[in-house]
């Protein structure tokens, strides 16, 4: 059973920066989709960003584009979700997410939380105007 484990969350001013990690372990990098979500207080969980290991561009949600970057440091299995221009609408419990692939490639499932088998306990993102 695949382990995610996140840190990097906390509380930052608006237009500030955070960068999220999350430790990977016991998973075989096998053509998977990996992905950030988050869940703000009153909505559902949504996808922000998500790769696929099998190589090709990064997805992004719209509300997130051009300021987060998602990455993946095969060398220490970690995955990473760095967060520039944050906004208060961007205040939310933060998860990373892993598929038991293989898979073809990730496309329109990449932000769909059924996708996904592994998921870790979250960390919060605070943002204040």
């Amino acid at each position: 059973q695949a382990q995610l484990v996140e840190s990097g969350g906390g509380s930052v001013q608006a237009g500030g920066s955070l960068r999220l990690s999350c430790g990977v372990s016991v998973y075989s990098y096998r053509n998977n989709c990996m992905g950030w979500f988050r869940r703000a207080p009153g909505k559902e969980r949504e996808g922000v960003a998500a790769l696929y290991t099998g190589g090709g561009p990064s997805d992004y949600a719209d509300s997130v584009k051009g300021r987060f970057t998602i990455s993946l440091d095969l060398a220490k299995s970690t995955l990473y979700l760095q967060m520039n221009s944050l906004k208060p609408e961007d205040s939310a419990m933060y998860y990373c997410a892993a598929d038991a692939g293989p898979r073809a490639y990730c496309g329109g499932i990449r932000f769909l939380n059924a996708a996904y088998n592994y998921w870790g306990q979250g960390t919060q993102v605070t943002v204040s105007s």
